[in-house]
């Protein structure tokens, strides 16, 4: 089932950016040039292309969010101290830390 999303997820980012590289530059890129009323043409109305990348980078992020739920594996989150094995429970003589007498 990873897989698949995965591959899914990577024919869409690759679809995501053909999709942007196809759409016409404004000419005012990073903010130089291109006039205060840019934004405010006919020509800034969603047509195919916006649509589709909209929908495209919508369908990167649940493919995205999807992958990170189903790397976890499922496994229950566990606390650091759990991890560590408690050595004061035991004894020295079976195996346990030993304390250094001085010198």
């Amino acid at each position: 089932m990873e897989q698949v999303v995965l591959v899914v997820h990577l024919l869409i980012a690759i679809a995501l950016v053909a999709v942007v590289l196809l759409q016409r530059s404004e000419g005012g890129g990073l903010g130089m040039g291109g006039g205060a009323g840019a934004m405010m043409t006919v020509r800034g109305t969603a047509n195919l292309l916006t649509r589709a990348t909209a929908v495209l980078a919508g369908c990167f992020m649940v493919t995205s969010i999807v992958l990170a739920i189903l790397s976890s594996g499922g496994s229950a989150p566990r606390a650091i101290i759990e991890e560590v094995p408690s050595t004061t429970d035991v004894p020295a003589e079976q195996g346990g830390p030993s304390v250094p007498l001085g010198n």
